[in-house]
Formats: C-alpha cells, sequence, structure tokens
C-alpha cells in the first residue's frame, strides 16, 4: 500500500487504522488517544500537524524540546517527554514538558519533584515498565512496580496517571501482543492493590499500535506514519 504523501492524508489514515482497531476490539474511538511524536523533526513540522488540530508532541530529548519550546509563544504546544530521561536533565523537563512518561526510577522522581517544587507547579507523570527482554529497552521491572508507587506517593508535585512501555521489536505479532498484555494485567493488579488513579496505557508506536488499541492501549505514539520517514541528526550534545 503506497504511504499517503502529505501530512493531512497520513494523519486521517492513522486515524481510520485506531477506529478500525478500537472496533475489533469492541471498543470506543474515543478511548484511544493520539500523541504525535515530532522528534527529530523540525518546527514547521509541528506548525504543519497543529494547524491540523494536534496540540501534544512526544519528544526524546529535553535539549530538542527547549530549542523548539523557544520558538513558539507561551500557548504553544505542550511536550511530552518520552525519552529516557537523565537525572540531570529533570531541570527542563520540570520547566517545559506538560507530561513525563518514562519515569522509571527514584533518583529521577527526586530530581523531578524537587525541580517541580522550585518551579511551583506539578506534573502528570507515567512510570515506564520494561516488558521487553531487550537490554537496549528502559523501564522499571514490573514486579518492582508495588514498591516504586509507594515510594512515588512521598513526592507531591508528581502525579501517577498510568504506565508506559515499548514492546520488543520483533516480526512476531504474539510476542509483541505479550508485552502489551503484560501492562494491562499489571495496571490490573495495581488497582486490585489499591493503586487507583492510573487509568492510562500508553503502547503502541507507528509499527504496532494496532496491536496495542487490541490489547487495551488509552494512546498511541506515532512518529513516522504521520511525519513521514525520519532522517537523524548527529547525536546532540549531553543527550536527554
Amino acid at each position: 500500500m503506497p504511504i499517503p504523501d502529505s501530512m493531512e492524508s497520513r494523519l486521517a489514515a492513522i486515524r481510520t487504522r485506531m477506529a478500525a482497531a478500537c472496533a475489533r476490539a469492541g471498543r470506543a474511538s474515543a478511548e484511544v488517544a493520539l500523541l504525535p511524536v515530532s522528534k527529530t523533526f523540525g518546527v514547521e513540522a509541528v506548525r504543519q500537524a497543529m494547524a491540523l488540530g494536534l496540540r501534544r508532541f512526544g519528544e526524546n530529548k529535553t535539549q530538542e524540546i527547549r530549542q523548539k519550546a523557544a520558538q513558539f509563544e507561551a500557548d504553544g504546544p505542550q511536550w511530552v517527554m518520552i525519552g529516557h530521561l537523565q537525572t540531570n536533565k529533570a531541570r527542563d523537563a520540570a520547566r517545559l514538558a506538560a507530561e513525563v512518561q518514562s519515569l522509571d526510577r527514584l533518583d529521577l522522581a527526586r530530581e523531578l519533584d524537587l525541580r517541580l517544587q522550585k518551579e511551583g507547579r506539578a506534573l502528570d507523570v507515567l512510570v515506564q515498565v520494561k516488558t521487553s527482554p531487550e537490554p537496549s529497552k528502559f523501564g522499571l521491572d514490573p514486579a518492582a512496580l508495588p514498591a516504586f508507587l509507594r515510594e512515588l506517593a512521598a513526592f507531591h508535585s508528581l502525579r501517577p496517571r498510568g504506565l508506559m512501555t515499548l514492546a520488543v521489536q520483533s516480526d512476531d505479532p504474539q510476542a509483541v501482543r505479550e508485552c502489551f498484555c503484560c501492562l494491562r494485567m499489571w495496571r490490573g493488579r495495581l488497582r486490585e492493590d489499591g493503586f487507583l488513579g492510573l487509568e492510562r496505557l500508553s503502547m503502541g508506536m507507528s509499527g504496532d499500535f494496532e496491536l496495542a488499541i487490541e490489547e487495551g492501549s488509552t494512546e498511541v505514539r506515532i512518529g513516522s506514519a504521520i511525519f513521514g520517514a525520519r532522517s537523524y541528526p548527529a547525536r546532540l550534545p549531553g543527550g536527554a
């Protein structure tokens, strides 16, 4: 199938596929949000996406958020941190991010909370969970979730809203599906244990979002299928 050649047509195609996946799972389309991932794409691409009604954008690096945010007014895009966040970048995240979806350790929670207190604001966070065996994937071990969430309650500037994961990179749909099932299962277990408010499951990207929706995702993170093929720049100094 040829790839649509405009952002508007690509976005429409994604929404159609999302709706079809929801229908297969017996879910309403409104149950699943779309987070466009603008990492590596320029400000003009973000402006074009905003003209199509998108407002929240996923980014992997705080440096890229900082560079892009400087080119918008205060009522511009909402930046969502989805990449691995180094503790020494917590200040930028606390100042610029509307949400962090990659919280995976206590030292980061502690530093984010400290920086947010200085900014006089609070932040929605998702806990990133490692459901894939790949060493390159970040995230908390699922079995550590209850203890982590109990500790997280001490950081009043952080508002846990759900869980996030990256599935295994595999041509086997069942292997991918199992990652999503794992996250959904743990959310259910946590709810039974009294951890309320964990409504969201951020899972599914351009290559696997339909499987994620079928397994209960409440938000899919779509980049290249909306913005087009990526051309990765040289590594930015300092990381994310």
